[in-house]
Parts: C-alpha cells; sequence; structure tokens
C-alpha cells in the first residue's frame, strides 16, 4: 500500500510542477515574473543579495517559522542538552496542537531524531511544539529564545510568538530575514540529512511522511529547506541548493498558490546558477614572505598565509585575480608564533574578494645582553 501511494504521489507531483529557466533581469519584480507578493535570492556562504522584490516588507511566515525553531533545537543538541537519540515524552500542550501534524498521543514517546523528521519533512507542529519544550521547557519560553536569536542575527522586521508558524496577530517576517536564519541553519551540516529526504515513516511504518517541499524530488541540487502556509500568509517557501560549491538560499513569502511559490522559487535558483560561481582562492605558497625585526635574536622573520577564501563571481565578469600582500617592513621582538601581521588582500577588476591573514611563522625572543653574549661566543666558535 505504502509503494502505491508513494507511485501515486510522484506521479501527481512530476506532472504539476511547473518548469522555468528565466535567468535575465536583476532586483526588479517583474524581471523574473515572480507570483509572490516578496521575495529573495542569496549566497549562501556570504550572504550577499543577488536579487530582491520587496524583501524586507513583513508578512506571516507560516511554518516557515520552524527554519528558527530548528536552529535552537540543533544548538541545544551540539551543546549536549540531549541527543539524536532522546526519547521525549509528548505533552498535552502539544498533542494539542492544530494544524500539520503526526498525530501524537499525550504520553507518547519518541525519539528526537524522528521527531526532527517530522519537523523536516512534514511540518508537524505537534512534534515541533514537544521539541520546543525539550529545549526551553515551554514553548513560550522556547519563543522568548527565538526572538533573541533573531536580534543577535540582526533580523529587523521579524517577532515570533510562536514556535510553529501558526496565524498569530503579531507573528510576522520578511523575506530576507528569512534568508538569513536559513543561511544560519544549514551551518549545521545535519540538517540536510533531514530536510532532503523525500519519503521516510515513523511508528514503524504506520506513519508515512512525504516531503511537502517537492524540489527535494525535482529540482537538482535541492537541499531543502521549509515550506510554509496558512490562510493569512498565503504559500510560503525558503529553498535552498547548491551546485559546483555554490550554495543558494531563494525565499518566496506570501505566494497566491503551492505552484506559484515552488516555480517563483525554482525561477530564483535558476538566475542565480546561471549567472554566478564560487571561486576558490589559495595563497601562493612557493613565495616566500620575510620581514625585518628589532631587537630580536634574528634579523628577519618568515611569514605565512594559511587558509584559503570563497568569493562569489558574477560568470559574466572578466579578469584575472589580484593580489596584494599587505604586512610592516619591520617588526619588534619578542614575536610569538602564529601572531596576525598582516593580510593578502584579492580582488577583480578592483572589487575586492576577501582577505587571507598573514601570521608569523616562528618565535622570536626579545634581544637581551645574555643573549648577544651568547649569539657571539656561537659566531666565535663556528669561524
Amino acid at each position: 500500500m505504502l509503494k502505491i501511494l508513494c507511485f501515486i504521489l510522484s506521479f501527481l507531483l512530476i506532472f504539476s510542477m511547473p518548469v522555468s529557466a528565466e535567468t535575465e533581469g536583476e532586483g526588479k519584480n517583474d524581471a523574473l515574473s515572480l507570483s509572490a507578493a516578496s521575495a529573495v535570492l542569496i549566497d549562501a556562504k556570504s550572504g550577499k543579495v543577488l536579487y530582491e522584490a520587496d524583501a524586507d516588507v513583513k508578512s506571516p511566515p507560516a511554518s516557515i517559522t520552524k527554519v528558527m525553531s530548528l536552529i535552537l533545537i540543533f544548538e541545544a543538541i551540539e551543546n549536549g542538552q540531549f541527543s539524536f537519540d532522546t526519547v521525549l515524552t509528548c505533552s498535552e500542550t502539544a498533542a494539542a496542537l492544530g494544524g500539520s501534524q503526526i498525530w501524537l498521543e499525550p504520553g507518547e514517546t519518541m525519539s528526537v531524531h524522528d521527531l526532527l523528521k517530522a519537523v523536516a519533512v512534514v511540518s508537524a507542529n505537534d512534534a515541533t511544539v514537544l521539541l520546543a519544550e525539550a529545549v526551553a521547557g515551554s514553548e513560550e519560553s522556547f519563543v522568548a529564545l527565538m526572538n533573541e536569536k533573531a536580534k543577535a542575527l540582526g533580523m529587523n522586521n521579524t517577532n515570533f510568538e510562536n514556535s510553529t508558524g501558526l496565524d498569530s496577530e503579531n507573528h510576522y517576517s520578511s523575506a530576507y530575514d528569512v534568508a538569513v536564519m536559513s543561511a544560519e541553519l544549514l551551518k549545521h551540516k545535519k540538517i540536510t540529512e533531514y530536510s532532503t529526504i523525500w519519503m521516510d515513516s515513523l511508528r514503524n511504518g504506520e506513519s508515512e511522511l512525504v516531503n511537502t517541499n517537492r524540489l527535494v524530488k525535482f529540482y537538482e541540487g535541492c537541499t531543502g529547506l521549509k515550506t510554509g502556509t496558512t490562510s493569512k500568509a498565503g504559500y510560503c517557501l525558503s529553498a535552498s541548493a547548491e551546485r559546483d560549491g555554490l550554495s543558494l538560499i531563494a525565499v518566496v513569502m506570501s505566494a497566491p498558490s503551492s505552484n506559484d511559490r515552488f516555480s517563483s522559487a525554482q525561477k530564483l535558483l535558476n538566475f542565480g546558477f546561471a549567472n554566478y560561481k564560487n571561486i576558490e582562492i589559495k595563497p601562493d605558497q612557493t613565495e616566500k614572505m620575510y620581514t625585518e625585526v628589532k631587537k630580536g635574536t634574528k634579523k628577519k622573520v618568515e611569514l605565512e598565509a594559511v587558509g584559503n577564501i570563497s568569493a562569489l563571481v558574477k560568470k559574466s565578469v572578466k579578469g584575472e585575480v589580484e593580489m596584494q600582500a599587505v604586512y610592516p617592513e619591520t617588526l619588534t621582538a619578542p614575536l610569538k608564533k602564529g601572531s596576525k601581521v598582516g593580510e593578502i588582500v584579492y580582488t577583480l577588476n578592483g572589487e575586492q574578494l576577501g582577505t587571507i591573514p598573514i601570521t608569523l611563522k616562528e618565535d622570536i625572543s626579545k634581544l637581551t645582553v645574555f643573549s648577544a653574549f651568547k649569539g657571539l661566543l656561537l659566531s666565535l666558535f663556528t669561524l
């Protein structure tokens, strides 16, 4: 029966899936012909806005709210508050939630792992509140943490009144703020193990799960992330995808239909992948760097630049990446290995792409009478 249901659902979704590959235009609402009240496309790594349409307008976020809930849940797991294997017992409060749910009963037990599947795949409100209670003791206390986190992330057009996204008078966010918290959630690498599940089940196969985000199945490189729908919010979506090292987040708010939210998100992602790329930059380790040392046991010290940067550039931009090493001509001892003394600045056609720090490769002690005498003796014996 499960296989037959899965086949029917897949068949229906394939033939209802809108196809779009528009990649022209940037920065105007009609440039991509989006069917949504507001939208934004950002680079997940840098946070750079690649396309926006009324991205700061406040509107109900519906279940995209759960992106923030998931951030706090994953932080709690990583901080050791509980684990994926921890078994939680459903409260009366969590069981009483309406909207999307997995029909938890008061006193029913379920692992954090399975509850996360329920939240990420079918947007279960009861599972969300149960996890919120595990983090903060109550949903009210959890919502306070959500608003604190939103403020810390610079989400200036957001206020949460619940952990689920159910319509509430003073519960709102914006396309840009949703993109910001989506990028924060993606920093928790484990999330994509849940957000990319297409079909699964709970309760030993008794409860079937089909992802509410059909881009997971039908869009190349999709990594999630969260859908949202209420009568007040309309149809919302935060869609993330990665191709060739480029990670994008497209947010669509208040679309008039489910098809519109998916087609609009798809247009945004197509635009990003068609017009932008990530380039990896590493310092040239064959070029040695030195600077003079004053009052030290050595007259010069070797420097090093370790690390790399990932830079977002337009595919249409021509030119070579240029670098400039910036560090002082002289330093005064004592000097400590690993201390930052400068940076390598990388630019493309005059635009800065990023920097890599320049550090000391060794310790240099301060010159004293004793160390100077010791050095003199060593020089005499080596003559």
